[in-house]
């Protein structure tokens, strides 16, 4: 997947993180019927934390013949395996159904077990209420829309300005930016770091990198015709080279994303710089810890130009009993007033225009991060995304078990060139 869910944003300060990645919840699914006092009964599915709990009780509110029952659960990687299984078995899905962008290419890849939301949904939701890459990345080959476009995850860097300072590196946001213009400048800038630095690392993990220059490419790890592209397209290889390269120059932690050592390789300093979506300034904050507030340090320079990484999409099974009623809940939840409710409430960032216009947004700033005015920073961030980059199915699936298996592999000795066989073969068996 494309990331774990844990937004959290400032909005004059960072939003607390103590509620992050809810434990699951009750319930097997399933589409919701009449209940005994006569309300049609609608259930979602969502993972992680959506901003949502507040705004069913506001939907029932305004819609008093409907009852929302939420299942909810709180790791992405589950939740999506659940998804895809009921999906095979041709029950238990929720009237609405939450996907990853991750994911999503193999939902497209299942389009018929999903209704079309531009013939169900409500007729003045329409495709320019949201950024248009976002919009394009709902729809599959035929231009049939499966998801209403939820929050996205546009692409910043954070780094540790006093680790900057004391391997004598500019640290000021504005002075940084010529050290991520390209991917040439960052790793030359971490060949200087790794010299003089007392121990830490340039970056956490060779993945994490290698994704974020992954998502920039036109296509993923599959063409338009859902070949697999990971040998033919030099692109991959190049970024391969260039990530392992500077894995055995020493400029990586070699710390696994999400995994006990990477949550305490923020405390610990063993890094210096993070490829930051939006949704990271939380994540970061919660597992640094307030010792290291202030230190931290966010820029909208981006090596590539920027790209998007995390965000999601509502979408109504075919399963669904009420599916008119299902797209009515959809359209609402990811319309921009409630974006920049669910933006307030829990940090998720905007995919819709006049959200990421809302001076609400665009007043946002992060204490922990030096008073950085985030909301104006990852708004333009997100405009700097051409297109919605074309993910066959299985894109996601390669990422976790072909490439990230195998860039951890060469962090812990393998040679890049036999990482790289690794990578290959894994892919070739993910997309048989």
């Amino acid at each position: 997947m494309r990331h774990q869910r844990r937004h959290v944003f400032g909005i004059t300060s960072v939003v607390a993180s103590a509620a992050l990645l809810l434990a699951a919840c009750g319930g097997d699914g399933g589409s919701g019927g009449a209940g005994a006092d006569g309300k049609i009964e609608l259930t979602i599915g969502t993972f992680g934390e959506f901003g949502y709990d507040e705004l069913y009780a506001e939907y029932e509110r305004l819609n008093p013949d409907i009852k929302i029952v939420p299942h909810t659960t709180g790791q992405g990687g589950p939740y999506h395996q659940a998804l895809f299984t009921k999906l095979g078995a041709g029950s238990g899905l929720d009237d609405v159904m939450a996907v990853e962008e991750g994911h999503m290419s193999d939902v497209l890849a299942k389009s018929s077990r999903f209704n079309d939301l531009s013939e169900i949904g409500p007729a003045d939701v329409s495709g320019d209420r949201w950024l248009d890459w976002k919009f394009e990345g709902g729809k599959d080959k035929e231009g049939k829309l499966i998801g209403y476009g939820t929050d996205i995850g546009p692409l910043a860097m954070c780094y540790r300005k006093d680790l900057f300072e004391a391997a004598g590196l500019p640290s000021d946001p504005e002075q940084v930016k010529p050290l991520f213009e390209t991917w040439d400048a960052y790793f030359e800038a971490g060949d200087r770091f790794v010299r003089n630095s007392d121990g830490a690392a340039w970056f956490d993990s060779a993945s994490q990198i290698f994704n974020a220059m992954q998502n920039q490419l036109e296509v993923g790890y599959f063409d338009r015709d859902d070949t697999l592209v990971v040998e033919s397209n030099p692109e991959i290889k190049q970024n391969w080279d260039q990530v392992t390269a500077a894995v055995k120059r020493g400029q990586s932690a070699g710390l696994v994303a999400f995994s006990n050592e990477w949550n305490s390789g923020f405390k610990n300093s063993a890094f210096a710089t993070k490829t930051c979506p939006g949704w990271m300034l939380g994540v970061i904050e919660e597992q640094a810890g307030p010792e290291h507030a202030g230190k931290w340090a966010v820029t909208d320079a981006f090596p590539g130009g920027g790209g998007n990484w995390g965000g999601s999409y509502l979408t109504v099974p075919t399963q669904s009993d009420h599916p008119e009623e299902a797209a009515a809940l959809a359209a609402w939840l990811t319309a921009p007033e409630q974006q920049i409710k669910a933006f307030k409430a829990k940090g998720v960032f905007p995919s819709t225009v006049e959200a990421l216009d809302s001076p609400e947004l665009l007043a946002a700033t992060s204490d922990y991060f030096g008073g950085a005015k985030t909301g104006e920073l990852f708004a333009a961030q997100a405009r700097k995304v051409e297109h919605a980059q074309y993910k066959g199915p299985g894109d996601g699936k390669i990422q976790e078990n072909a490439s990230s298996p195998a860039l951890q592999a060469v962090e812990q000795g393998k040679t890049p060139e036999a990482g790289w066989q690794q990578f290959v073969d894994a892919a070739k068996q993910i997309a048989r």
